[in-house]
């Protein structure tokens, strides 16, 4: 069930409601990151001997490993409230000022995408977090005289997929700073079974895994996946997603066996044969895509990095022979591989 505090979340399929009723809600439900586990699960249970809030925790790392829903098990295991908001919405710092005077004892605030605060929101933010006191500004000009406000004690949970953009001041303030890693095969699995236990569909062992290894060591895109394959199942199969039903409900929906969708690909093709594996500037790269530069450096190129498929170089982006391969490609012959005047 939702925490009453939170506030709706759109994904992009617009399934708000099946995310958020997958997400685990308590810490021995989350499946994964065990090092995190251990030191929330330690940082928890000493706030609760203590009978106060939480210190500020920052997670850090790629979109979809769980960020969110930590933030909703820590509110869960407290039992507090949870309030919800993101960086790009606190434009004014009076926009900080009405959600943190609204929070109650033990709270916990979770600030999607933190490192775009602007430089304002964040000054009035160190006060709140370290002294629990809020300083408002009142009048302008000559009249205008400082408010300071005692904010109940709370928990800042911020989320960033981009560390390096925080400030110094903001990064010190958090007790705990912990970046999420992607996932291995077998958690995944495991975490698609679960989805699917929620989700009222069959799914055996081999289904499971086909899901999972194809899933970019994703949790969101292993549930993401896995509804597709229900579809898929329920429209061309009996509803049963076995390791046949899934490569070809899969296969339909464009994810091949690496996990490279049609994107990814468009990506590879174009380095590929269009620029003959670079080096290809990262501006070029995204006009032959038709992506913003964003787009392909944040959404696209980690995991073809990570695959081994593609690098990044300072001359600009090249495919590696994994890549050609991965195309079915004969490399192109470079002048390096061009037989010497003696050989």
């Amino acid at each position: 069930m939702r925490d009453e505090f939170l506030e709706p979340r759109v994904t992009s399929d617009g399934e708000e409601a099946l995310e958020a009723g997958l997400r685990p809600r308590h810490l021995d439900e989350f499946v994964g990151q065990r090092e995190l586990k251990e030191h929330l699960s330690i940082v928890l249970e000493a706030a609760r001997r203590r009978d106060q809030a939480v210190d500020h925790l920052l997670f850090a790392g790629p979109p979809g490993l769980g960020k969110t829903t930590l933030a909703t098990i820590v509110a869960a295991e407290m039992g507090v409230g949870l309030h919800v908001t993101s960086g790009p919405a606190l434009e004014r710092a009076g926009d900080l000022a009405a959600i943190l005077t609204k929070l109650g004892e033990r709270d916990v605030l979770f600030v999607d995408e933190i490192h775009r605060l602007s430089r304002s929101v964040e000054e009035i933010l160190y006060p709140a977090m370290e002294d629990f006191q809020l300083d408002i500004v009142v009048g302008k000009g000559p009249a205008a005289s400082s408010i300071r406000l005692t904010l109940p004690p709370f928990t800042l949970v911020g989320a960033t997929t981009r560390t390096g953009m925080i400030t110094g001041p903001l990064r010190d303030r958090f007790g705990l700073v912990a970046r999420l890693e992607y996932y291995e095969s077998d958690e995944l699995q495991a975490i698609v079974t679960r989805a699917a236990g929620i989700l009222d569909v069959r799914i055996d062992t081999d289904g499971a895994w086909e899901i999972a290894r194809r899933s970019r060591g994703t949790p969101r895109i292993a549930n993401r996946l896995l509804r597709r394959v229900r579809d898929y199942a329920e429209v061309r199969g009996d509803g049963t997603i076995d390791a046949t039903t899934a490569r070809d409900g899969l296969s339909v929906f464009g994810v091949d066996e690496r996990g490279l969708d049609k994107a990814d690909r468009a990506v590879l093709t174009a380095l590929c044969q269009q620029f003959r594996g670079g080096p290809v500037g990262l501006s070029t790269l995204a006009i032959a895509v038709g992506e913003q530069t964003e787009t392909v450096e944040d959404v696209y190129e980690p995991f073809l990095i990570q695959l081994g498929l593609i690098a990044r170089t300072p001359r600009g982006r090249v495919a590696m022979p994994a890549a050609f391969d991965h195309l079915g490609l004969i490399p192109p012959k470079r002048p390096d591989d061009q037989p010497g005047l003696f050989g």
